[in-house]
């Protein structure tokens, strides 16, 4: 190993000191816990969510799974260098699209379900015109958009003419489909985007990073990011804004799920399995807000009831490490992605 720098670690310890101020500020601001504030509140009732449909069609890995705005078609990519677009209704693929690099590692569908937006460690992001196809009946490409230095990580539609993109190159973003022209790039991270999440009124959006922490950007204002949250101890993996738009929760490596609040600046609670063994790689709420969804690399969906802090139980199948989770908009159900190539889909 390379001898340490003292400069560097002077740095370090003087960066960890000012989060450590900066956490015992708002724990003196925190004048209840969510469990005393909630300790009159009814537990929610035990939901048992099965598996409804089976999705196979991959021959490789799943690495991500992502509803559309009508909560009936979604999209998987895998690294067997596809995209598959699915009718959740029927079971049926409506899409198969390959591409052009097989290290896909995100996937999002526009919430009108007209585009598809992929990219891996290509460092390149691809839209699909899903309208569009050629004579072979596959979806054409609409835009590449370059300039990437770092893997595509995530990425979000705003509307079917601009795109929020994160990356391995600790960018954000925010693409014009049309012109194929950059519109804002933000910078603030110190480590690898990992996960994006958009405000219900898609003027704000969250990315959390292998930095172990967490910011809130405003698509409106290119110059900085808002807040940014501490507390995860290793990558954050995760993040989703909760229905109301004034909380969000993420999902960690560290083996924990955790509530913020954007109004306090900081963390509300936190979510632990009965057996922390695994690393959390995927969350989701439910459309009420009252139920937490977090996939994990034992190959379940632990489910929390979210005000009471209570783990409620999990959603057993998977064969393998879950890396991707979605929850339908229309709020009925949840789709999963894992290494064993197949995707679930869970209702009640």
């Amino acid at each position: 190993m390379p001898p340490k720098d003292p400069e560097l670690e002077e740095l370090k310890k003087e960066l960890n000191e000012s989060i450590a101020k900066i956490q015992e500020a708002q724990k003196a601001q925190a004048d209840v816990t969510m469990e005393s504030a909630c300790s009159a509140v009814d537990p929610a009732p035990k939901i048992k969510l099965v598996c409804k449909r089976l999705l196979k069609g991959h021959i490789n890995k799943v690495n991500c799974v992502h509803f559309s705005g009508d909560s009936r078609h979604l999209v998987s990519g895998s690294l067997d260098g596809k995209l598959i677009i699915w009718d959740i209704y029927t079971g049926n693929k409506t899409q198969v699209i390959p591409l052009i690099s097989a290290w896909v590692m995100s996937c999002t569908l526009s919430k009108t379900g007209n585009f598809v937006a992929s990219g891996g460690m290509d460092n390149q992001c691809t839209v699909h015109d899903l309208n569009n196809r050629d004579n072979t009946g596959v979806a054409k490409v609409c835009r590449e958009l370059l300039g990437y230095e770092g893997f595509l990580s995530c990425s979000r539609f705003l509307d079917d003419s601009n795109l929020l993109t994160g990356s391995g190159d600790m960018r954000v973003i925010h693409w014009n489909i049309s012109t194929g022209e950059m519109v804002h790039e933000w910078f603030g991270h110190s480590g690898d985007v990992a996960t994006m999440s958009l405000s219900p009124d898609n003027n704000t959006f969250l990315t959390g990073s292998v930095d172990r922490t967490i910011k809130l950007w405003d698509v409106r204002d290119p110059k900085e990011c808002k807040q940014t949250f501490w507390g995860h101890k290793s990558d954050v993996n995760s993040v989703c804004f909760h229905p109301s738009g004034t909380c969000f929760a993420s999902a960690s490596e560290d083996k924990t799920s955790r509530l913020w609040d954007i109004r306090s600046d900081q963390q509300v609670t936190e979510y632990k399995p009965p057996t922390a063994n695994s690393g959390f790689t995927s969350c989701g709420l439910s459309k009420s807000g009252r139920y937490l969804f977090s996939g994990s690399d034992d190959n379940q969906v632990h489910i929390w009831d979210v005000l009471k802090t209570t783990h409620i139980g999990t959603m057993q199948g998977h064969e393998n490490r879950i890396t991707s989770l979605s929850v339908a908009e229309g709020g009925f159900g949840i789709a999963t992605s894992s290494w064993d190539m197949n995707v679930r889909v869970w209702g009640i």
